[in-house]
């Protein structure tokens, strides 16, 4: 059913929860996992793949340790490190890799905040045309 899952990451401890679930979901599906962390900083901003800087080697940093983490568990898992505004990279790495489900975590904000700041997540799911698994973080 879900050949490939697109996993975004944030990059915090918020992210365990939808890890741990996408773990247990490819390992009964028998799916491939595409992490992605978007640099979503100044530099990503203005020099997309040329960043670099803190953001960008944390970024890499944290993709290969829960690439090594999704392999030992025996899920095929390749990861990737998208730069500007999150929400349009994960729409690009739907369309591109061919995912059929995308997994986020989500902080869970209230309202007011939500209407205020705007979500990844909403605009995530208005603008793609597979399902997007949400799990918000505790």
């Amino acid at each position: 059913m879900y050949d490939n899952i697109l996993l975004t990451l944030g990059a915090s401890a918020a992210d365990r929860p939808i890890i741990e679930h996408v773990k247990r979901l490819a390992s009964v599906m028998h799916s491939r996992v595409c992490l992605l962390h978007v640099a979503s900083g100044a530099p990503a901003q203005l020099y997309g793949a040329d960043a670099g800087g803190k953001e960008v080697n944390d970024g890499r940093v944290y993709l290969d340790r829960v690439k090594r983490e999704f392999e030992a568990a025996g899920i095929a898992t390749v990861a990737e490190l998208g730069y500007g505004d999150p929400a349009k990279e994960i729409q690009k790495w739907v369309e591109q890799k061919g995912c059929d489900l995308v997994a986020m975590g989500t902080h869970g904000h209230k309202l007011l905040a939500d209407l205020v700041l705007g979500t990844t997540a909403n605009r995530v799911q208005h603008n793609i045309s597979v399902p997007v698994l949400l799990l918000r973080a505790k």
